[in-house]
């Protein structure tokens, strides 16, 4: 009776904090985890596939139905990469545009995944606040395009449409109120005990492991590394804006929740940049009705929300689809930490360790 053995359970597919279809099956000694073993691929619909059988410009709307939270970073990044490929000069205003939206589209992911990760940890006051805020930007992308989840904002070579009449001051409005909501998220969590108690020291991945797993975005900047794209390897209109890139050292759940607070700070300076500066001109550039390759290759990496999304594309002679296409999504490469994160963990903590990724399975299964 007094003898102990490890147990086998699984959390998810069809759990609330798993966001989404992800199922993780763990073994237990009492509640610490011993082992983590991650199964994806629930929500595979071959998007990379069905991609090779559109043509250029039919793809753009397949690139939001990813990663859903992050709709208008999907899209800039296949525009752009798909510009790359066929050497097409986007007008300076259509840059700016696409930046502040993309800003935005960062602040808009960002707020769902405070909102759901507080809530994970039981603070559900944040998920309403961040929830009230979130839906602001939404109205500004509904404003812009019709739609506020699955944008399909951009176009290959610039935009569809320029803003709409009031469009400024409705980003402006927009940012004051995040700005100040986020004083209260502040005030709810940075200092609070139960919070520091779920996050502080929880779910650590090194500086040497982030590179190790090939992981990006907060997570990696967490741990001390300073890598983001805008900044290596600018695209848009990144090049011509001031912005910071925001570090913590400790590398736990805490740190990532303090990098993407600044990152959202630093999202509000460079769309005020861009309201400030917009140049005048064209929003598009002057393209055929069809797009026909010559042989090639090309790969473009952004920076998404959640890390480094990249496009790689192989075309054809004559060719109006892509040959071959793959996409390098953050949180498929972010996932495959997670063994290492809840290593002789608790399972609350396993809780933890998901939101602190800010998963998205549409784009992990794709």
């Amino acid at each position: 009776m007094f003898k102990s053995q490890e147990m086998e359970i699984n959390m998810g597919p069809q759990h609330p904090s798993t966001h989404g279809v992800l199922r993780l099956k763990l073994r237990l000694d009492g509640e610490t985890v011993k082992h983590c073993y991650p199964v994806i691929g629930y929500l595979h619909r071959g998007v990379e596939k069905i991609c090779e059988n559109k043509a250029f410009f039919q793809g753009q709307v397949w690139t939001d139905r990813m990663d859903y939270c992050s709709a208008i970073s999907n899209n800039l990044g296949w525009a752009e990469a798909i510009e790359k490929l066929f050497g097409i000069t986007v007008p300076r205003r259509a840059r700016y545009l696409r930046t502040m939206l993309n800003e935005l589209n960062r602040l808009n992911s960002h707020l769902l995944w405070l909102a759901t990760h507080a809530m994970d940890i039981g603070a559900l006051t944040v998920f309403l606040y961040c929830f009230r805020d979130r839906e602001k930007v939404l109205d500004v992308f509904e404003a812009f395009c019709g739609s506020r989840l699955t944008t399909s904002a951009m176009r290959i070579g610039g935009l569809l449409e320029d803003i709409p009449e009031g469009f400024e001051k409705m980003v402006k409005d927009t940012l004051t109120d995040i700005r100040e909501g986020m004083l209260e998220y502040e005030t709810l969590l940075s200092e609070n005990r139960i919070w520091l108690k779920r996050t502080v020291g929880i779910a650590r991945l090194s500086a040497d492991d982030c590179l190790a797993y090939g992981v990006t975005g907060p997570l990696l900047r967490a741990a001390g590394v300073a890598y983001d794209i805008r900044k290596a390897h600018p695209y848009a209109a990144y090049d011509e804006m001031k912005f910071e890139v925001p570090t913590k050292t400790e590398a736990d759940t805490y740190a990532r929740y303090l990098v993407r607070l600044e990152e959202m700070r630093q999202s509000i300076s460079i769309v005020e940049q861009c309201l400030g500066g917009l140049p005048e001109g064209p929003i598009m550039a002057k393209l055929p009705k069809t797009l026909k390759s010559e042989v090639g290759e090309v790969y473009h990496p952004t920076e998404a929300p959640k890390g480094e999304i990249g496009y790689y594309l192989v075309s054809e002679k004559g060719g109006v689809n892509p040959y071959r296409f793959h996409i390098r999504t953050p949180g498929f490469l972010n996932l495959q930490a997670i063994p290492l994160m809840v290593q002789d963990a608790l399972v609350a903590d396993v809780i933890a360790a998901i939101g602190t990724l800010d998963v998205v399975l549409g784009e992990i299964d794709r």
